[in-house]
């Protein structure tokens, strides 16, 4: 009888790597179990493991398991791997087969409705994940997976095309300042940020500039799985280009458009937003006019006040935010 994991034991040696090696097969359990693993490998992706006759049989998803039945995810078939993979987590030591950190983002049991060698379907019961999936082969090791029910309830698709909101001009702050919030204004390209199956696209308008920003990728990387639209700017700053992003009007399958500022604002700072080429703009509740002198100590072009209970406007000038020059 073929070995099923001569393949996995043939690239991984236990003496450099924490993962499980196992000498031995088991028989077979309840064919019932199924992990997805993130793995910050070389390229980020998504591993999805199904266990069949006593391993994982598994499958690496770039972009991870879809959400969205009218979209379907690259599915490339891999070596099948020990049962004692279904808890493993840690760090592949670079160089080696796989290197970079694995973390497992969901787990439970599965039903098998179909198996073949060209067609799998099956019902996933996890924490995260719920509902029918078919994976089916399309050529090599190229396999497709595709969700076979409606969308979770509730879930919406990211807004796109989506036009920015704008501020109105002032020569003051408003009147009514425990009502707004505060923030620089920033002398940049206005852009809106992608971000789904840890891939980023660049949004300037009606405009695709990913390419020229390439320096921004990893920011999908940094966000895993979550899927959101971050509104922010392009700026230069000490030479170097940088991503200020000041607004999120999707996060992870919900539209934010309608939120007041405030929720939208708290849900931002949940994200931790911050790494060496992009950060969540600083804010102030209070004090325009300090917030407004900084701005001019700076260099900074001015203050944005933006009204606690405003909801996001795509495409509008809004008094609800109030742009004064420093």
């Amino acid at each position: 009888m073929a070995d099923k994991l001569g393949r996995y034991r043939g690239r991984r040696d236990p003496r450099r790597t924490p993962e499980p090696v196992p000498e031995l097969v088991p028989e077979g359990g309840g064919d019932d179990t199924f992990v997805v693993q993130e793995h910050h490998a070389r390229a980020l992706h998504w591993d999805l493991r199904l266990e069949r006759d006593g391993v994982l049989v598994s499958w690496a998803v770039p972009k991870g398991l879809p959400a969205d039945p009218r979209t379907n995810h690259l599915a490339v078939h891999t070596e099948d791997h020990p049962m004692e993979y279904a808890s493993f987590e840690g760090e592949i030591p670079q160089g080696e087969y796989g290197g970079g950190t694995m973390t497992i983002w969901d787990h439970g049991t599965y039903i098998t409705e179909k198996w073949t060698d060209r067609e799998v379907k099956v019902v996933l019961s996890g924490e995260r994940v719920h509902g029918r999936y078919v994976l089916f082969h399309t050529k090599g090791r190229n396999w497709m997976i595709h969700r076979m029910d409606p969308p979770a309830a509730g879930w919406e698709p990211p807004p796109s095309p989506l036009a920015a909101m704008r501020p109105v001009t002032r020569t003051r702050p408003p009147r009514d300042q425990g009502a707004y919030a505060y923030e620089f204004a920033w002398p940049g390209r206005r852009a809106f940020a992608y971000v789904s199956g840890g891939r980023l696209t660049l949004r300037s308008g009606a405009d695709d500039i990913t390419a020229g920003h390439r320096w921004l990728r990893s920011l999908g990387g940094e966000l895993g799985s979550r899927a959101v639209v971050l509104d922010g700017e392009i700026v230069t700053l000490q030479g170097g280009e940088l991503y200020v992003c000041y607004d999120l009007v999707y996060d992870d399958g919900r539209s934010l458009l309608a939120e007041p500022w405030s929720r939208r604002r708290g849900a931002l700072e949940a994200l931790a937003v911050n790494g060496p080429r992009w950060q969540t703009a600083p804010v102030w509740r209070s004090g325009p006019q300090d917030v407004r002198r900084a701005a001019r100590e700076q260099g900074l072009p001015g203050v944005v006040a933006k009204r606690l209970d405003s909801p996001y406007e795509p495409g509008a000038e809004s008094a609800a935010w109030v742009y004064v020059p420093s």
